[in-house]
């Protein structure tokens, strides 16, 4: 019989580059916009430069990279229309990291809230999760339109936690890039680092508790940050 000995904490997730590889969608997407306005194409390994501000930075960048004007990067209309591709092919290539459905399974199991804290607009999330049947696995889908500031400020992660029914004071923040660490920062939150992510900073470098190559890793390591939380996060510092 399994122990219910996460109960009471909850574990928040990133969404780009943790739980889900979207990079091919993402700039699938983009270079289609690309191409439309007369611009090279972005190469699939600049994913790391452009994904996990959310899709207005990422389509403003890009734009920007490829050369584009300031007026292109903003006009609404492309905008609109970066977004109306994106949900069109929102899950063509997309899919969970080896290892998440596993995870996400056992940590509920055990007791654990899960959400997910992203600044990927909310409506996009749960479009995404849907269509790779991983809604059911969360108490809260957060984007940064359903909270008053987006990552890196830790009012969105603790918000996200909130919504969930959770206690931000019993949190893991789970992520692979800079906006991850620094929202959990705020709050005093661990933070597990995936270097697996889109990060373009070396994820040695972004300041979390504790880095993982494999999603699997993350159910031992909850469940030793609530046995111990401020000795783990100590000897992590």
């Amino acid at each position: 019989m399994t122990t219910r000995d996460l109960e009471g904490w909850t574990v928040a997730f990133d969404l780009d580059g943790t739980l889900v590889e979207t990079h091919r969608d993402l700039v699938g997407t983009l270079n289609r916009m690309l191409v439309k306005h007369g611009l090279p194409e972005a190469p699939m390994d600049s994913a790391a430069a452009l994904i996990g501000g959310g899709a207005r930075p990422m389509l403003q960048h890009g734009f920007e990279r490829a050369g584009a004007t300031w007026e292109e990067a903003h006009a609404p209309a492309v905008f609109e229309e970066f977004l109306a591709d994106y949900v069109a092919h929102i899950a063509d290539h997309s899919r969970p990291f080896d290892g998440v459905v596993e995870t996400l399974e056992r940590l509920a199991v055990r007791g654990a809230i899960l959400c997910v804290a992203t600044n990927k607009r909310t409506d996009l999330s749960e479009i995404l999760l849907e269509k790779l049947d991983l809604t059911r696995h969360f108490a809260a889908i957060v984007g940064p339109d359903k909270v008053s500031a987006r990552k890196p400020s830790g009012a969105h992660l603790i918000e996200a936690v909130r919504l969930a029914g959770g206690d931000p004071a019993r949190a893991v923040m789970v992520g692979d890039a800079a906006p991850d660490t620094g929202a959990a920062r705020d709050p005093g939150m661990p933070c597990i680092v995936c270097t697996f992510g889109y990060s373009p900073v070396p994820p040695a470098e972004l300041g979390g508790t504790v880095l993982i190559d494999r999603f699997s890793e993350i159910e031992s390591l909850v469940a030793a940050f609530a046995a111990q939380p401020a000795a783990l996060a100590a000897s992590n510092a």
